[in-house]
């Protein structure tokens, strides 16, 4: 035998001994910890299910999910609303001058019949920002023209651009951004550029140098910070996606940097999507969630337009953030919120549809009160796991005569919900665990009959592409399917 080879083995037969006398005694210890965990996983867990799904997974598998839950199993964002606090002079005399002028210019004060209906005061209390009029909303549709006008905006850029992606790669559309940042900075334009530590892991280092070579300040949104307590915090996602320039125009919806959303994916194609282009005062509340999340990260706020300007339409428009930090479930009540109110229709578009027991029982009484509530859903997914989850739901939501439809021509990452004939929300926030509790998000509402009807339009041109799905079919399916939905639904709030 090679000589070298010996004390490989001799090591290796010592660590095989010392596990068989000691496997007992660990397994022991390791349940002990898991039983603390399941107990503690019962009293912070944000949602009945995800309480059940942790300790079930702790006290039956804990050398498997111990670590997973260690690593994911935080409910609550520390140190957001720490961070922000040490900005609060700043932060909060720019938070105040805004309610301020847009109190005194845009305010809908006087429309007592719009402020007194559907809850616009609860949304503003969420949003911590009053509705606007003076706004000009366009729907972009797909990836050519949410990037046509992107780039467009980015051309004309007099001072300042802001960009903030969940994904961004360094491929055919992330090289053309790179491209067009590298010439605005060049010419004297700041940009600062945010994404996601874990939606970007892959982002290549030449790709960030190339940008910072030419002045762009470019930084990860990280939710850990190593030495500190309660730190190790990676769980949580920062998944919008926001632009702004100048302070005058912003885009806000589903669209990341990556080819797959200009269809160039060959399993994904063509890829669905939407997202907004916004002018007027309603800018500047994609601009303080930015700076929010830009003072997380590097502790400063730059200097940036902070006074609102109307446009001569005059729609009427919200922009909510929403994230974990949150004192309240803001995401969620946004979304029970537009259940509850609708009395009409109801219109649900999400690529990744997993709500809690709340948001269906909400379903349920809308469906039961005689709403036309309509899901819309992927046929193609990206994720089985969260469809099989999906499946589940629409097997209970069977005999409320909600109607659920798969999306046939591509993959569907839309975020839409649209309710009556006068309401539109359209953001980054998906149906689902992640997007209500663990994820910071942005919903942009938009209310009107004329933007509702575009809205309409545009899901009824869905709707064409789409197979009826119903849950009778689903339980008519083999025990393995079945089996594999009810497994995947019980791990549903911790997807």
């Amino acid at each position: 035998m090679v000589e070298w080879l010996s004390p490989i083995i001799d090591a290796l037969s010592q660590g095989w001994y010392l596990l068989r006398q000691f496997w007992l005694p660990l397994y022991i210890l390791m349940e002990v910890v898991a039983i603390f965990l399941a107990i503690e996983s019962i009293f912070k867990s944000r949602t009945s299910q995800g309480a059940i799904a942790w300790a079930l997974g702790l006290v039956f598998l804990p050398p498997i999910v111990v670590p997973i839950y260690l690593l994911f199993g935080q409910r609550k964002f520390y140190g957001y609303v720490e961070a922000r606090r040490k900005g609060d002079l700043e932060i909060q005399r720019i938070a105040k001058q805004l309610l301020e002028e847009m109190s005194e210019q845009f305010s809908l004060e006087e429309d007592s019949t719009y402020r007194n209906s559907q809850g616009a005061q609860l949304l503003e209390n969420l949003a911590l920002m009053p509705y606007t009029r003076g706004n000009r909303v366009e729907l972009l549709v797909n990836g050519n023209e949410i990037f046509d006008s992107i780039f467009s905006a980015i051309d004309g850029a007099e001072n300042y651009i802001l960009l903030q992606f969940y994904i961004v790669r360094d491929d055919q559309l992330g090289k053309k951004l790179q491209k067009k940042l590298i010439e605005k900075a060049r010419q004297g334009i700041k940009v600062y550029f945010l994404y996601d530590a874990i939606g970007s892991f892959s982002l290549s280092h030449n790709y960030l140098k190339g940008l910072r070579q030419a002045g762009v300040i470019i930084e990860p949104f990280r939710t850990w910070r190593w030495g500190k307590r309660r730190r190790f915090q990676i769980n949580f996602r920062n998944h919008r996606k926001i632009v702004v320039v100048d302070g005058l125009t912003a885009f806000v919806g589903g669209a990341n940097i990556g080819d797959e959303y200009l269809s160039r994916d060959r399993k994904l194609t063509p890829w669905r999507d939407t997202h907004l282009q916004l002018q007027g005062p309603s800018v500047q509340g994609a601009q303080l969630s930015f700076l929010e999340d830009w003072y997380w990260v590097a502790g400063e706020v730059p200097d940036l337009n902070w006074h609102p300007q109307g446009v001569n339409n005059d729609q009427r428009v919200l922009v909510l953030p929403s994230g974990p930090a949150d004192k309240l479930e803001t995401c969620q009540l946004m979304f029970l919120h537009a259940i509850n109110s609708a009395s009409e229709r109801l219109w649900i578009v999400s690529p990744y549809f997993v709500p809690d027991d709340a948001i269906l029982k909400a379903l349920k009484l809308a469906a039961l009160r005689g709403v036309d509530v309509r899901l819309m859903l992927p046929g193609i997914t990206d994720n089985r796991m969260v469809q099989l989850s999906s499946y589940a739901v629409l097997l209970d939501l069977r005999g409320t005569g909600i109607r659920a439809y798969q999306y046939q021509n591509g993959f569907l990452h839309q975020k839409v919900v649209l309710v009556d004939s006068d309401r539109a929300y359209i953001g980054t926030a998906n149906f689902d665990n992640r997007s209500f509790h663990l994820n910071f998000e942005v919903t942009v509402m938009v209310r009107g009959q004329q933007f509702a009807l575009e809205v309409e339009s545009m899901l009824n041109e869905d709707f064409e592409h789409c197979h009826r799905l119903t849950g009778e079919e689903l339980a008519q399916r083999s025990v393995i399917f079945k089996s594999l939905v009810k497994l995947s639904q019980l791990f549903s709030p911790i997807q």
